[in-house]
């Protein structure tokens, strides 16, 4: 089934494909969200720093940026629907791989492992944006990938709960602090005790992921090909092809001011002295969701992707103005959108922070069909930079860091966010349009 038959396919036979890909996505969120709970637990039983803690985040991310383009050669010689098997299958390896590093509780072979489940979450990245973008019209792409970020961020929900209930129930004085006091051989025993705990999850995961990859290669699940498979001859490489080049930097400056958003919030809370700062991550999710739920119910019918685009730049511009300025005492703004709901309203340039969710919800779901108008044969390759796009949440948040650090001011540090969106209201504006140098 050709990319252009299937644009023509009726709704009914869309079902099928994005129930199954609608499940992949959801267990996108779940190895990603689990970094989260993952991070504070091994910062305890292999007793690291916090730079080394973050290697957490490092490891995985990583993945996309190394392993991306390699992943897409596969892709090319296995063809889509295999390459997200092989994604499942590396992933099952990567969860295998936590069996050792917890009964060790040695750190390095845990980075080797969060690296292999990166691995095998970037090919089936590669392989199932694509995917979305092309199993129904090109129109309502957005809208289509929109409802795969609810079900990504739902899987966000549910990850720290159960990483509670499986990994840390009984164990009330989980702290650093509380095994110091223990004597020698009583810390070992209960990090022993704990480090164990991680092994029955990953095994649960092992199981799931292989029950999942025999989901994909025996479903109906059509394969995407692309007519025109000479139409680009003259174009050597992927770099040859500016709409993708300019849309992976968009989706570096998207997923930068994204994790921005989300991961410094309730940081930037504690320093202004708001009482529920540790819960501030939930206000930007709630805005993201709010957004994702607008991509579903108005693109196309009410709003094309690419005026979507263009009113998330916007708004994300006004966000990090507001969030740069805005003061630190008036909760007017906070006042106006939930103070009569009875949640605790906080003050308005933190409010602003917390709307970004809202400004850039849009932006992943509308780049994608954008960038990949039109590549034909270079689909898999134009997936593969897109993806390495994704490293921009692990370095922009340094950056932040930096500028926060150097300025010994927190609000100051979110003009980091502007050139982010000014880039992709370029892209909005112009990139993508762009078809050659």
């Amino acid at each position: 089934m050709t990319a252009t038959t299937q644009a023509q396919a009726s709704p009914k036979s869309s079902i099928l494909p994005m129930t199954i890909i609608g499940v992949l996505f959801f267990i996108f969120g779940f190895v990603t969200w689990l970094n989260g709970s993952l991070i504070p637990f091994l910062k305890i039983i292999c007793e690291l720093n916090e730079f080394q803690a973050l290697f957490v985040t490092f490891a995985f991310y990583i993945a996309y940026t190394v392993m991306a383009l390699p992943m897409s050669s596969i892709l090319k010689r296995t063809g889509y629907k295999n390459g997200m098997a092989i994604g499942l299958a590396i992933m099952v390896v990567g969860s295998l791989l936590f069996i050792p590093a917890a009964q060790s509780a040695n750190y390095i072979i845990f980075l080797g492992a969060l690296f292999v489940l990166g691995t095998g979450l970037t090919i089936l990245q590669t392989a199932s944006n694509p995917y979305v973008v092309h199993i129904g019209p090109k129109e309502s792409a957005a809208m289509r990938i929109s409802i795969m970020g609810l079900i990504n961020k739902g899987a966000g929900v549910i990850v720290p709960i159960l990483f509670t209930a499986l990994v840390l129930s009984g164990f009330e004085n989980f702290t650093a602090e509380h095994l110091a006091a223990l004597s020698e051989t009583e810390r070992q025993a209960q990090i022993s005790e704990l480090s164990s705990r991680l092994v029955m999850p990953y095994i649960y995961m092992a199981i799931a992921l292989t029950f999942l990859i025999g989901l994909v290669k025996f479903s109906s699940l059509p394969e995407l090909e692309f007519e025109g498979e000479d139409e680009h001859q003259e174009k050597g490489s992927i770099t040859h092809f500016p709409q993708v080049v300019l849309g992976a930097i968009a989706l570096f400056a998207y997923v930068g001011v994204e994790v921005i958003a989300g991961d410094t919030i309730g940081l930037y809370g504690e320093t202004l002295g708001v009482n529920n700062f540790a819960s501030l991550t939930s206000y930007t999710m709630v805005f993201m969701v709010v957004g994702y739920i607008i991509g579903v119910t108005c693109i196309p019918k009410f709003i094309s992707q690419e005026k979507a685009l263009l009113g998330s730049a916007i708004a994300g511009i006004l966000c990090v103005v507001g969030a740069a300025l805005g003061s630190r005492e008036s909760t007017m703004l906070a006042d106006i959108i939930w103070g009569w709901s009875g949640i605790p309203v906080i003050p308005d340039t933190v409010t602003f922070v917390a709307l970004m969710g809202l400004a850039h919800a849009l932006v992943w779901p509308s780049i994608w069909p954008l960038a990949l108008e039109g590549l034909g044969k270079y689909t898999a390759q134009g997936s593969a930079l897109l993806i390495m796009g994704i490293s921009g949440g692990a370095i922009l948040p340094l950056v932040f860091g930096k500028v926060a650090y150097f300025a010994d001011n927190t609000q100051v540090a979110y003009w980091v966010g502007l050139p982010c969106y000014l880039f992709i209201l370029f892209y909005a504006l112009k990139g993508h349009k762009m078809r050659s140098w």
